[in-house]
């Protein structure tokens, strides 16, 4: 890789000197330089660079290092000096014939005093030296070089306001608070010359820890293009890369990828319609046909679900559920034919709000405004509120009948899928409208990413489609998903949200990288239409289905042993025992190793956990999950 605005014809002394006598110092006038090493020979002994090496020399041809060897040299050379290792980087750049840093003080001073980078490397140095001066109480001093030096520049005139206004801190501590600065030191001058440095061309002096830049790149670009990567960087890039390894390609195995049923949710008696992760990730609710909205605890450490409590009432059935921004409520909704809307108060279970403007209303979807003290609501007959806590009514559009709401994070605009295939934005402020994604076949349901940019559709007979909102285009259509006129809703989910997943009406669950139109994962388990799907916000390796088959599913990453390696037991007898999780069901039983999981040692309902102790082949106690 070349460095990026390094000359193609640089001067002889200024990088490399491939014609340098093999003895002859190339160091001499680098930026880092701890004197000349003696040369060694085989037998460790120091020789001079007389006639007894020039056959030597002559008969060993120095190799011509071509531009991005020299480039590469050079990279080394400066990680090894922030390192430390200067006479390491003293002897490489004597072999190599390099230069560490450009020699050339008169190319150096034409650079620096080239027009407008002579002004930003001299106002930066001049800033430097007032806001020392300031921390040292020399205000007199300060307004000197404000006045005399910094204002004559003519340059970046809004920041000298700024810096004037520093003149009137009463201390030290205030003043490094208002201009974000560290102080008079060596961190806020090691940071000066970061930025001077990016000022120069690389051939003159390489910009700060490039190596460390260039391998940061590479690792972020090889995690880009790994389809099941879906966890934090953990620090390791800003850290030193101490996280990943270098020596071997990023690579993320299906395993870590929530594709296994980690739990089945049994509890409710009819079709499962909707399941919905609170914003905090510690909560799942889930709406069925059985009038119930059930919600779960969720445990962040292990990954288990809980039932926490059931709201019941819903005459109707419960099709839709969204949880306010602080989750302190629910709001569910019904099918076509409820005019009913409930607001819950989760915390306590008590009912806040139900909510009917008239029995002819249509009430099928919801969703919050940004600042939790408004929702709008609306259905397919031409109903479309805004409303407060208490259900009265703030503002009403009339004649638009909404398949899907969204709120955007500017707290003002809500869109709005209607029965002409199209998105609309709604202002209820200005009462202005505007269209922004238009479709050929309906809009079962859609949903917003968190950065408010882009927009999920499940289109009937078409599968799942991704807008751009800002451009209003269509990004990309994603395969594999059975969509007819159900409404399946699909959500955003994982690290950063790179992954879609959608229900489906073949009983499985899909899932894509968001780049990528085919899935990656497809998710078998449910026996009739998956419904619904929701990505905890908060674990990424956690994700919900809800199914006409009365499930709910939680799928996570592989169990921590896989059937292989228990079926690698043979059938030594182990012991189950209690767990330290209260699911643990099978206690002081035997089982052949080799035969399990076995669904003899299943009963009741509900996940079952066998616990093994005591095998020697396995650390003291370790869980398997399964359904």
């Amino acid at each position: 890789m070349q460095a990026n605005g390094a000359a193609q014809n640089r001067e002889s002394d200024v990088s490399c000197r491939n014609g340098a006598p093999n003895g002859e110092s190339s160091s001499s006038g680098a930026a880092h330089s701890n004197g000349p090493l003696p040369a060694v020979n085989n037998g460790g002994s120091a020789v001079n660079n007389g006639a007894a090496s020039e056959g030597a020399a002559g008969a060993r041809k120095k190799k011509h290092l071509s531009q991005s060897e020299e480039d590469v040299i050079r990279l080394i050379g400066q990680h090894l000096h922030d390192l430390g290792l200067n006479q390491t980087v003293d002897l490489l750049m004597k072999e190599s014939g390099c230069r560490l840093e450009h020699a050339s003080a008169t190319k150096f001073r034409n650079h620096v005093l080239d027009g407008e980078w002579d002004k930003r490397m001299k106002f930066l140095l001049l800033q430097q030296k007032y806001l020392e001066f300031l921390e040292d109480g020399k205000v007199l001093e300060a307004l000197q070089v404000l006045r005399a030096e910094l204002t004559p520049l003519k340059f970046n005139t809004e920041r000298i306001h700024i810096l004037s206004g520093y003149l009137m801190c009463s201390h030290a501590e205030d003043l490094r608070a208002k201009a974000e600065w560290e102080g008079k030191g060596l961190a806020s001058r090691t940071k000066l010359l970061d930025r001077l440095q990016t000022y120069l061309p690389p051939s003159v002096m390489l910009p700060p820890r490039r190596l460390h830049t260039l391998l940061k790149q590479a690792v972020e670009l090889q995690r880009e293009h790994c389809l099941y990567h879906n966890t934090k960087l953990d620090g390791g890039l800003d850290g030193g890369l101490d996280s990943v390894s270098l020596l071997l390609d990023h690579s993320c195995s299906r395993k870590q990828f929530p594709c296994y049923t980690q739990q089945i949710l049994t509890e409710h008696c009819n079709e499962v319609w909707f399941c919905k992760f609170s914003n905090n990730g510690t909560k799942l609710a889930t709406g069925s046909k059985d009038t119930t909205v059930i919600v779960w605890q969720v445990n962040m450490e292990t990954q288990q679900l809980k039932q926490i409590r059931t709201l019941e009432g819903h005459a109707y059935g419960v099709s839709y559920l969204t949880w306010s921004p602080d989750d302190t409520y629910l709001i569910a909704c019904g099918p076509d034919d409820c005019s009913e809307l409930w607001l819950w108060n989760v915390q306590t279970g008590e009912l806040r709000t139900k909510m009917s403007q008239s029995h002819e209303d249509s009430l099928t979807c919801v969703a919050w405004n940004p600042d939790g003290k408004r929702f709008v609501t609306g259905g397919q007959r031409g109903q479309f509120y805004q409303c407060d806590l208490d259900g009265n009514l703030l503002d009403s559009w009339e004649g638009v009948r909404v398949q899907c709401l969204g709120c955007l994070s500017d707290g003002r605009t809500v869109l709005a899928s209607d029965t002409h295939q199209r998105i609309r934005g709604y202002n209820f402020e200005d009462l202005t409208d505007r269209n922004i994604v238009q479709e050929d076949h309906p809009i079962m349901s859609f949903t917003i990413s968190k950065t408010g940019s882009l927009a999920l559709l499940n289109v009937a007979t078409q599968g799942v489609h991704l807008w751009d909102l800002q451009d209003r285009v269509l990004v990309r259509k994603y395969q594999g998903v059975t969509q007819g006129f159900y409404t399946i809703h699909s959500c955003f989910g994982g690290h950063n949200e790179d992954f879609i997943a959608s229900g489906s009406e073949d009983h499985k669950v899909y899932i894509w990288h968001r780049r990528s139109e085919l899935p990656i994962a497809e998710l078998t388990g449910h026996t009739r239409t998956v419904n619904c799907v929701s990505w905890n916000p908060i674990l990424p390796g956690l994700l919900a289905s809800a199914s006409d088959d009365g499930t709910v599913r939680i799928w996570g990453p592989a169990p921590f042993l896989d059937v292989e390696e228990v079926e690698g037991f043979g059938n030594a007898s182990v012991n189950i025992s209690e767990c330290s999780r209260s699911e643990c069901v099978c206690r002081g039983e035997q089982v052949t190793a080799g035969r399990f999981p076995d669904s003899s040692i299943l009963f009741g309902s509900g996940p079952k956990f066998a616990c093994f102790v005591g095998c020697k082949e396995m650390d003291s106690k370790r869980c398997w999950p399964w359904t």
